[in-house]
């Protein structure tokens, strides 16, 4: 059947209409494609083709609260491959075994895996020189990415409240745990193509996505002090060889840790070469021992706020122990102090008169303040692996708990608590949150993100007995136990501790932790200083003999390098048969050479220049010196010191 011409044309017309129709969809939709989903899709292959090298963050610094770097970064390059751009395996594989000391077969097997990237063990944290070796080599595909590692600057240094930090710079101890978000910061890369088979797409640029450094954390440590302390503590090894040293410096009007150290001690940056129990264990916040006289502190303030006792009106006559509940107490000093003044029961450190004072309070009250000063429960600070101590359950204390309580044995504390609650006693009552953490500081912009105030958590005791008590204690250095703790120009105030150590259930003989607890000025105090010697060898095993001269050597130096000036005005130091006289230094500017031999001082000299008299001298007159000291005295032609 022949079709017409006219629905020839109808059909060409209608394929032609479809043809369009269709034409047009498909260009509808590629326009759709290419402008609408365009650039996602472009980012969806670029994806694909994409292969990143990683740049870690510099992990944020930690100073102290002068701005002195105490755990910091240095560069360390590592080693990346991409395996599908690696030409010659073999080849590639004993290149780089030979200079990163890993066997051949190790280096194959990485090159040859069957993935986008992968990061060479032995390359990782290299030093440069080793980086420059492996660009010397000039393989393709085997790419340096910049790194860091931590640095702790000055080794073993306040290494257990600073911690240390793994191989992918992740925090696993101390401050570097604690604050590990904080410091890690972001992750960048820079990101580059290949196709398909790996090889790399030279017509697309690189990108490079910096990485976000971590805050820098600013502590309150003063490392001026913590040398004092480390250097105090590297004497008193070499001294007594004890099996562990505790220290710490306080603040006590903020709880800000100003130093804070224990021996044995360890290089954060070896700390895979350090049994665990030494880094794992920070012994200020950690370590729970009976704190012995120290302890005594506590007592005192109780008795004194409740109105218990009058120091200088009351007399006490100590034979030598106190009979409680048919237990025999004996007092330090055999024979007894015989009768004093309840002031002089806290000089001479006398246990019935403690056992008096905690048999005035009562069970109830006495434990009411032990609670109230902050012991039995951690104390809050900022580091890990606090301990809390022991107390005796109230309801199982009797008459010979409560005596011992009183003086500081039966009970287990830590040192950080015994320096917040002796802090809250001297003080003026408040017992305050002790914390090292001050600042988190933007490294870019210099923004602080984050800023730690003092945190009051209560008030104990008065203001008046907090008064009575600094200058009980002042007297304990002055005329009492503690006078090793005497700082001539400071006013020095302190309570020595000598405990004995227990195990299984007794006590050890001729093995004590002796301690001593100082701060200063006593009428203002600015720092308190805790140090306790374990088991101090060649010595007698006293806090007054060992650890109060560490005290006060601490104290002194520190208080001048917080620029607190020294006063004539304190309590006169009583003198023992050990101790060398103090000479008052006199103005010797003006004076000639034949004059200073009429003046029969007791006091060596050291001259220097060539006139004939004294210009100058070193240290200034009215400042008071050991017998025996020696002084400066520079000569020139000065007619006179009034000129």
């Amino acid at each position: 059947m022949r079709v017409s011409n006219v629905t020839v044309r109808k059909r060409l017309t209608i394929v032609l209409l479809v043809g369009i129709f269709v034409f047009f969809i498909i260009d509808m939709r590629l326009g759709y494609v290419q402008i609408l989903l365009g650039d996602g899709l472009t980012e969806k292959a670029k994806g694909l083709w994409s292969r990143n090298i990683p740049f870690e963050p510099n992990r944020g610094e930690i100073i102290d609260r002068n701005g002195v770097a105490l755990a910091t970064n240095i560069s360390a390059p590592t080693v990346y491959v991409v395996p599908r751009q690696i030409k010659n395996p073999q080849e590639a594989a004993e290149k780089l075994a030979a200079v990163l000391n890993m066997s051949t077969e190790k280096a194959y097997e990485l090159i040859i895996k069957k993935t986008s990237s992968v990061k060479i063990p032995e390359g990782r944290k290299i030093s440069h020189v080793k980086a420059k070796e492996i660009r010397a080599l000039g393989i393709d595909g085997v790419y340096i990415g910049e790194d860091s590692k931590r640095h702790y600057p000055f080794g073993n240094y306040l290494s257990h409240v600073l911690g240390f930090a793994g191989i992918d710079n992740q925090g696993l101890m101390g401050l570097e745990l604690y604050y590990d978000k904080e410091l890690s910061g972001t992750e960048g890369s820079v990101k580059f193509y290949a196709n398909a088979k790996g090889e790399r797409m030279n017509d697309m640029a690189d990108d490079y996505e910096p990485p976000v450094d971590g805050l820098d954390l600013k502590l309150t440590i003063d490392s001026k002090i913590q040398t004092i302390l480390e250097r105090e503590f590297d004497n008193a090894e070499a001294t007594y060889n004890p099996d562990g040293l505790i220290g710490m410096a306080m603040d006590p009007n903020t709880g800000e840790i100003l130093a804070m150290s224990s021996r044995p001690s360890f290089d954060p940056a070896d700390f895979r070469n350090v049994e665990p129990e030494i880094y794992n264990r920070n012994l200020p916040i950690w370590s729970s021992y009976e704190p012995g006289s120290t302890f005594k502190i506590i007592t005192l303030a109780a008795a004194l706020e409740e109105g218990k006792v009058d120091l200088e009106k009351e007399e006490f006559h100590d034979p030598g122990y106190v009979s409680v509940g048919g237990a025999r107490l004996r007092c330090w000093k055999k024979g007894g102090h015989g009768s004093q003044s309840f002031l002089e029961v806290v000089q001479n450190s006398c246990n019935p008169g403690f056992v008096e004072l905690g048999e005035r309070l009562g069970k109830d009250k006495l434990f009411e303040y032990v609670k109230n000063f902050g012991f039995g429960e951690k104390t809050g600070i900022d580091l890990q692996g606090e301990g809390k101590g022991i107390l005796f359950n109230l309801e199982r204390v009797g008459p010979v708990e409560q005596a011992t309580t009183a003086f500081g044995q039966g009970v287990s504390v830590t040192p950080i608590q015994q320096v917040t609650a002796v802090s809250a006693a001297i003080n003026g009552g408040t017992l305050y949150t002790p914390y090292v953490a001050k600042e988190l500081i933007d490294p870019t912009t210099g923004e602080v993100v984050m800023k730690k105030n003092p945190t009051a958590k209560r008030k104990v005791i008065s203001n008046e007995t907090s008064a009575k008590i600094r200058y009980a204690l002042e007297s304990v250095v002055a005329q009492g136990t503690g006078g090793k703790a005497f700082v001539d120009g400071y006013r020095v105030g302190g309570k020595t501790g000598t405990a004995q150590k227990a195990q299984n259930g007794r006590y050890l003989e001729n093995n004590h932790i002796v301690s001593f607890i100082g701060f200063a000025p006593a009428d203002d105090p600015k720092i308190v200083v805790y140090v306790a010697v374990d088991n101090p060898k060649g010595t007698v095993q006293f806090g007054g003999t060992v650890a109060a001269p560490i005290v006060g050597n601490i104290i002194g130096d520190s208080l001048r390098v917080m620029g607190v000036e020294p006063r004539k005005e304190q309590i006169e130091k009583e003198l023992t048969w050990m101790d060398t006289p103090m000479i008052v230094v006199p103005d010797l500017v003006g004076i000639s050479k034949t004059e200073i031999r009429e003046l029969m001082l007791n006091l060596k000299i050291d001259a220097s220049g060539d006139g004939e008299t004294v210009v100058k001298q070193t240290p200034e007159a009215g400042v008071k010196l050991k017998e025996g000291s020696t002084i400066r005295l520079y000569f020139g032609n000065s007619p006179n010191k009034n000129e």
